[in-house]
């Protein structure tokens, strides 16, 4: 049997998330958990494992699919390294005896560089929705890492229940908000931001989940 998780930022949640977060850990994807009985111990672990990687981050987005005791792994990594990382990690959970690692690694881009460092300010500087970032105010000035290397290779740490996913422009929006209103905000500051092409919003609305 197939066991399909959608991963919804796995670091962490603001306060007024842990209801709804508490939810996701318990029905994994939204789409298919009515027809789970139960979430397997391995699927905890999963979760646990990517969380615990300290290469993913605000701008990556992962998913997992179980069946039996391959775990089939996909979603998008702004770095190299984590896409290598998270198969390593699952490999060593037990149970596991195969990984099929299908993770994108986005193009490298200081385009992309640019719009990721422009989006994470606009969102996470807003005053509205800066209480889904790490610090809950308006993100602090680049460190001297990124303005060498750029953001995508020094991302802010933390827990972000606002992910960002940046392909040569192209916006995707993922994790979960609390209310409608944060997540039109949030796409409105995304379509705002210079260098965007176009944004899906994937967001899940914390009180629009049903058990």
């Amino acid at each position: 049997m197939s066991e399909k998780r959608r991963w919804f930022l796995m670091r962490g949640w603001p306060f007024p998330l842990l209801g709804a977060f508490a939810l996701l850990l318990m029905f994994g994807d939204l789409t298919l958990a009515r027809s789970q009985k139960q979430p397997s111990n391995m699927s905890t672990a999963i979760r646990q494992a990517i969380a615990t990687l300290p290469t993913f981050g605000v701008f990556d987005d992962l998913s997992f699919d179980i069946q039996e005791s391959t775990v089939i792994l996909w979603g998008f990594a702004s770095r190299p390294s984590l896409k290598e990382s998270a198969a390593q990690a699952i490999k060593k959970i037990q149970g596991v005896e195969k990984v099929i690692n299908q993770i994108e690694v986005l193009p490298l881009s200081p385009h992309d560089d640019d719009v990721r460092a422009d989006l994470y300010t606009n969102i996470y500087g807003d005053s509205t929705l800066s209480r889904f970032g790490p610090n809950r105010e308006t993100p602090r000035s680049a460190s001297i890492v990124r303005e060498g290397f750029g953001i995508t290779n020094d991302p802010p740490i933390g827990h972000h229940a606002i992910h960002i996913i940046v392909k040569s422009g192209h916006v995707t929006l993922a994790g979960m908000v609390n209310t409608p209103g944060d997540s039109v905000i949030a796409e409105t500051r995304a379509r705002g931001t210079f260098g965007v092409f176009s944004v899906a919003n994937d967001l899940v609305v914390a009180s629009e989940v049903k058990e």
